[in-house]
This record gives C-alpha cells, sequence and structure tokens, in this order.
C-alpha cells in the first residue's frame, strides 16, 4: 500500500538540523521585533525618577501606578472592557451571517452586498464618522448606543472576512447528515455549526474586540463625553507634561487583554487542529467510531 501525504503534525515534515536552527532563530528574531518598543514602557512605568543622561530609571516606585489610579484608569478600563465585548457579541454573529449568506448564495447580488459589508475600511474613518454622528443626532440616538452602533459597522468588515473564509471550507454534509439524523435547526446550529467553526468565531470575536478596544475617534466624536474609555483617559494623560510614569502604566494596561485574547485563540485554534490532524493520518481503510455520525436527539 502507497503512503499517503503527510499530516502538518506528523514526524516526516517536522523540521531537523539547520531547518530547525533556522526556525527558532526566525521565532525568536520575531519576538524579540515586537516586545522591543515596549522595553521603555516596562521601565517608565515602574520608574520614580529617569534623570537624563542616565540609561535606565534612577528611582524605582509605584508612582505612575498610583497616577493612573488618580486618572481614573481603573474605571476606563472597565469601560473599554463592557464595550468591546458587547461589540465583538453582536459584531460576531452578524458577520458569520453575513459570510454565510454570501459564501451560500442566498442573497441577491453578492459582490454588491460584499462591497457594502468592506464599504467602511476603504472610506476615511473621520469623514464616515462625522458624517454618521450627524444622522445620529438628527435622530435622537442615545451617544452610547451610537457609538456601538457605529463600531459595530466599522468591526463587520473584519468578522465577515474571516467568518467567509471559514465558511468556504465548511463542510455542509455535517449538517445535512445531522438533519437527517432528526436534529432541530437549533441543534444544528449549537452542536455541528458552532463546534466547528468555534475558532474562527473565535478569530472574529477577537478582531471586533481589537476594533473597539483601541477606538479611539469614534468614542470622542459619537459617544459625546459619556463614555469614558482607556484611550481616552492615555490620550489625556499624554497631552499634559510629567505624566510619562502614568501613562507608560496605562498603555501596558491597554496592551494585556489583547496579548491575553490573542493567546486564548491560538490555543483554542490548536486544540482544535490536534484532534483534525490526528483523524488525516488514520488510514481510509480502518474506519473509527469516530468517523461514524452521531445521532443528534431533537
Amino acid at each position: 500500500m502507497s503512503a499517503g501525504p503527510a499530516s502538518p503534525g506528523s514526524t516526516l515534515v517536522a523540521s531537523r538540523g539547520a531547518g530547525r536552527v533556522m526556525r527558532i532563530a526566525t521565532g525568536i528574531l520575531l519576538i524579540v521585533w515586537f516586545a522591543l518598543p515596549f522595553l521603555p514602557l516596562v521601565l517608565w512605568a515602574g520608574a520614580d525618577r529617569w534623570s537624563f543622561p542616565s540609561p535606565l530609571p534612577t528611582e524605582w516606585g509605584t508612582r505612575g501606578l498610583l497616577a493612573a489610579e488618580g486618572f481614573g484608569a481603573l474605571p476606563a478600563f472597565l469601560t473599554s472592557a463592557v464595550l468591546a465585548v458587547t461589540v465583538a457579541a453582536i459584531a460576531t454573529p452578524l458577520g458569520a451571517l453575513a459570510a454565510r449568506a454570501l459564501t451560500f448564495g442566498s442573497v441577491p447580488w453578492p459582490r454588491a452586498v460584499a462591497a457594502l459589508l468592506l464599504s467602511p475600511i476603504a472610506l476615511p474613518p473621520f469623514a464616515a464618522v462625522l458624517g454618521v454622528n450627524v444622522v445620529l443626532l438628527r435622530t435622537y440616538v442615545p451617544p452610547v448606543a451610537g457609538t456601538v452602533l457605529v463600531l459595530v459597522v466599522l468591526a463587520l468588515p473584519y468578522t465577515a472576512f474571516v467568518m467567509r473564509t471559514a465558511y468556504g471550507a465548511y463542510d455542509m454534509s455535517y449538517e445535512e447528515n445531522a438533519r437527517l439524523l432528526g436534529a432541530s435547526r437549533r441543534d444544528v446550529l449549537l452542536r455541528v455549526q458552532v463546534p466547528l467553526l468555534a475558532p474562527a468565531l473565535a478569530r472574529a470575536a477577537f478582531l471586533a474586540f481589537l476594533v473597539a478596544w483601541s477606538d479611539y475617534l469614534v468614542t470622542v466624536i459619537v459617544g459625546a463625553g459619556e463614555l469614558v474609555t482607556l484611550p481616552l483617559v492615555v490620550a489625556g494623560a499624554a497631552a499634559a507634561v510629567g505624566n510619562d510614569a502614568a501613562v507608560a502604566v496605562m498603555s501596558l494596561a491597554a496592551i494585556l487583554p489583547p496579548i491575553v485574547l490573542l493567546l486564548a485563540t491560538v490555543s483554542l485554534g490548536r486544540r482544535r487542529a490536534a484532534p483534525a490532524a490526528a483523524s488525516t493520518s488514520t488510514p481510509a481503510t480502518a474506519p473509527t467510531a469516530a468517523s461514524t455520525p452521531e445521532r443528534i436527539p431533537a
């Protein structure tokens, strides 16, 4: 029997020797490349005094942390988190629905709809936000609701793009088999579609979270001061003189949630990829119980 193609996780494609050394060296260089810009922030965050020309802080302490607390960093952090989670919770399912409709052709003029979805990326953000703000004011939309609405629109292109790529590789036969076995539409959604698309949904939610988490322009213009998020507080502190330590502390606090979510997203993708790699390495002539469809109760 001829050997089939090696799976990505098999030892046949594992790099050895010089290839392994190059891969490790490239990984270390990438980590240094991304981490190096944050080194001054770490130093400033713990510096009570840093006088020129000393290369390191001349006095260490928690002055920056206390100053950041005085600027209202903690309430702003919570406000940013709630806003970002809300936008991600709305934009991710909407993006998935749009991607499914575009992928399987259930909407008329799919190219025009796709162009409309992607238009927020092509338009200048300040022009789009200023124009939308006039409409929101004339329709008496509350500033908080208007901010969430505009951020969801800005996040939709990213979630729809990620989910459209996932639906492009999605096998509809799983849903058809589940329906033949008596599953309801809710069971198909929760026990077939969502588990199969979980990594893509996590990536889409992560991007939507980033759009809202790092936003400044929409919160300032549409929010009308009712939403004091962390980017607004950081910008206000950075505009004054002598707040370097507080700005560094708040900047590091703004970096942590995206990093944690990124690691969680990567971990979820790896856990999903491991069983898939194991199943592809199983010989086709030896069917297993895992390949037999399980009856889904209605």
